[in-house]
């Protein structure tokens, strides 16, 4: 990989080979519809770094500061729409699917919980989503687009302090009433096995990957590219900056650079 090639018209003829093409996508690929990356100078929420709060540690000791959090990051969510790199993925696998006979798989793998990408029909979600909750007691998970989430939580995304608010008017369980938590995957806490055996399923077949948005610093996901290089696959970077090694490399918008390469 020690020579990237940036030219689209070869990226395409690539493409147009390849029997199973998959996209890992990190933070940059929502960063254009709005939503902070919090990693870096937009970590910070309140005069918390959002790492701190990513935790179960974090959860166990004040339920009420972590759902704060992460009702703010769900009210923001909601006001902002899937941008044109979503679009051209969207875009991008309906081409697919509409193949007769359909020659080509596409999947994408997100580190994302946004939930920008949740109309794609082919989508792991590394990560999980800020819009499934899961019990703490019984386990149940389930899809959750109220706004507010609950009433206890109402308006405190406009604050700069705790609210310090009671477990009791925190979300909870509509099968056992136990307090529930975010359907996401915090540091500290392992990924979920069966998503990781989808993952590698499609890693082992995957010709063609698409990282885009990603710095690849975050592992295991941070391994993947160069584990479909060494099988002999070929990898594509979009990304805003250079993040290193890669077969093809646009560096620029996601929103423009994918529309462009998958013409779309």
């Amino acid at each position: 990989m020690s020579t990237s090639s940036t030219s689209y018209e070869a990226f395409r003829q690539f493409l147009k080979s390849a029997k199973h093409i998959a996209t890992l996508c990190g933070a940059g690929l929502s960063a254009e519809s709005g939503i902070p990356t919090f990693r870096g100078e937009g970590g910070w929420w309140r005069t918390f770094e959002a790492t701190q709060l990513a935790t179960p540690s974090a959860f166990k000791a004040n339920p009420s500061r972590v759902w704060e959090f992460y009702h703010y990051r769900r009210e923001l969510v909601l006001k902002k729409q899937p941008n044109n790199a979503h679009k051209a993925l969207m875009d991008f696998e309906n081409k697919i699917l509409s193949q007769t006979p359909q020659n080509q798989t596409f999947t994408v793998i997100t580190q994302n919980v946004d939930g920008l990408s949740s109309n794609l029909k082919n989508l792991i979600e590394m990560h999980g989503s800020l819009f499934r909750t899961r019990c703490t007691k019984c386990g149940d998970i389930d899809k959750n687009y109220n706004s507010p989430i609950c009433e206890g939580l109402k308006g405190t995304e406009n604050l700069n302090l705790d609210s310090n608010i009671p477990i009791e008017q925190l979300p909870s369980c509509t099968k056992c009433g136990g307090l529930l938590r975010p359907d996401v995957v915090w540091f500290n806490e392992k990924l979920d096995p069966n998503i990781i055996d989808k993952i590698h399923e499609e890693l082992d077949r995957c010709d063609l990957l698409l990282v885009i948005g990603t710095s690849g610093t975050v592992y295991p996901a941070a391994g993947y590219a160069n584990y479909v290089n060494l099988r002999g696959g070929k990898v594509a970077v979009f990304n805003i900056e250079d993040t290193g090694d890669a077969d093809f490399k646009f560096i620029g918008p996601c929103g423009e650079t994918l529309p462009k390469a998958l013409e779309v």
